[in-house]
């Protein structure tokens, strides 16, 4: 196995990689929008950031979608709203000057939908931004959307000081929430019984898209997250163009496409409290259950800042990542701890096939620039017996400044070693140790150094 292993790694063709690459590009159907305009001060919008204007939104996205679709157009100013539901064929467009600020009263956002949280399905608040079941949808312009958490509103629910929890109020881990929802998940409790709510806290996504087509996030900007930013789940047919995330919220993930295929995230900013982009297929008995894998998936042309990773696959990837591409970005902060990481145990399992990542600018990391994890555990026990399978993975042509802890920092597990690990035209200029490598077959290094010394 290790001779055909150095063999496919010797032969990799970057050409033809990135070639799929540009295929899945060319096949991702970008939405497009009838010539209407449904501008939502004509539906009784107010934008004095004080009045409700959920009905207003609610009336203009009907309107638009009942005469086959157009653009729902808010102008400057700055409107109080409760959840956005998209319907297919909308494009929900801000312009310049416009800010949507989400109510902080948690009773806007019942009754409870089919949404996700942490990779398990369930029926919880709605999303900020919510389409489930639609085609052609979008939100775009120059506006921002402003989901006004904070550490009075949502966060303190994370359990964590910081994010403004006093001992003694509920939180996420408390037996009736986090707990609860994993036991069902394990016994395989139907969604439609897996209730939350009111009573319990679990936060909210941003925007989530659910079993959607064709889903166009242009030029706009998000802040002060619940949780989760962009979460696309068993979509298809996503672009991320032009979008800045800034938001340092607990669980602030930038982009998290979950269960979903043919993903082009690019010329977007993330600045983020977690994971700046995080590819997830679901988390245990969840993601064994669905099935789809994450596949498919070209970033490139981004600015990763503060997070605890600039590209990351994991945690909840019981179903699988296949195919993801990573080029022209720069991930530059002393508060981003690993630029690639993939991460999962043996409880999540899973695999990892393919990720190719090429022309990266790193200019300081915390921990690591590669770190791959078979041992991830943040809550309790976290071993099982679904042993995770990851290979296939590619660095070319990425210089590092300062790449902290670690080079590279691979743990992989006996019974099914990191397999096809390759860098080529890497330099990392600075790092304490180079390699702690693990279970992990011989990585192929083509003209890569690390602290001045060529490997």
């Amino acid at each position: 196995m290790l001779a055909s292993c150095k063999a496919g790694a010797q032969d990799f063709n970057s050409d033809e990689a990135w070639k799929k690459a540009e295929d899945i590009i060319n096949n991702i159907t970008v939405p497009e929008f009838p010539d209407r305009i449904f501008n939502v001060s004509n539906f009784g919008a107010n934008p004095d950031g004080v009045t409700d204007n959920t009905e207003a939104f609610k009336k203009a996205i009907a309107a638009c979608n009942e005469q086959g679709g157009g653009k729902v157009l808010v102008p400057a100013g700055k409107y109080l709203t409760g959840p956005i539901h998209l319907k297919s064929n909308v494009n929900f467009h801000l312009e310049e000057g416009a800010e949507i600020l989400f109510t902080t009263n948690k009773s806007a956002y019942l009754p409870m939908v089919h949404t996700s949280y942490e990779g398990m399905e369930l029926m919880n608040y709605s999303p900020l931004i919510y389409a489930y079941g639609q085609k052609n949808i979008a939100v775009t312009g120059k506006g921002v959307f402003n989901g006004q958490a904070d550490n009075d509103h949502w966060w303190p629910w994370a359990g964590k000081d910081v994010y403004g929890y006093q001992e003694g109020q509920p939180k996420q881990h408390d037996d009736k929430n986090l707990p609860s929802l994993r036991k069902m998940v394990a016994d395989g409790v139907p969604v439609e019984n897996r209730k939350f709510g009111e009573g319990h806290q679990l936060r909210p996504t941003f925007f989530e898209s659910f079993e959607c087509e064709n889903i166009l996030i242009e030029g706009v900007t998000f802040t002060n997250a619940p949780f989760w930013i962009l979460h696309p789940i068993k979509s298809n047919n996503i672009t991320v163009d032009g979008v800045t995330v800034r938001s340092h919220g607990p669980n602030n993930d930038g982009c998290d496409p979950e269960y979903s295929k043919n993903v082009h995230i690019k010329n977007s900013i993330f600045d983020t409290g977690d994971d700046c982009i995080a590819i997830k297929s679901g988390r245990n008995n969840d993601g064994r259950r669905v099935n789809i894998p994450s596949e498919n998936i070209v970033i490139e042309n981004c600015e990763m800042a503060d997070g605890h990773g600039g590209v990351v696959m994991g945690s909840e990837i019981s179903a699988g990542v296949r195919n993801v591409f990573v080029r022209n970005c720069r991930m530059d902060s002393p508060n981003l701890d690993r630029a690639i990481r993939i991460k999962t145990n043996t409880i999540r399992g899973g695999f990892v096939d393919g990720v190719y990542v090429k022309d990266l600018q790193v200019g300081q990391v915390k921990e690591a620039v590669l770190k791959i994890n078979t041992y991830y555990a943040i809550y309790d026990n976290q071993e099982g017996d679904h042993i995770p399978e990851i290979r296939n993975i590619f660095l070319e042509n990425v210089t590092v400044e300062n790449g902290g802890e670690f080079g590279l920092l691979i743990k992989g597990r006996e019974q099914s070693p990191v397999q096809n690990v390759r860098l080529k035209n890497v330099t990392i200029k600075s790092t304490e140790v180079p390699l702690s490598i693990e279970n992990c077959e011989p990585v192929i290094f083509v003209n890569t150094t690390i602290n001045g010394k060529e490997y």
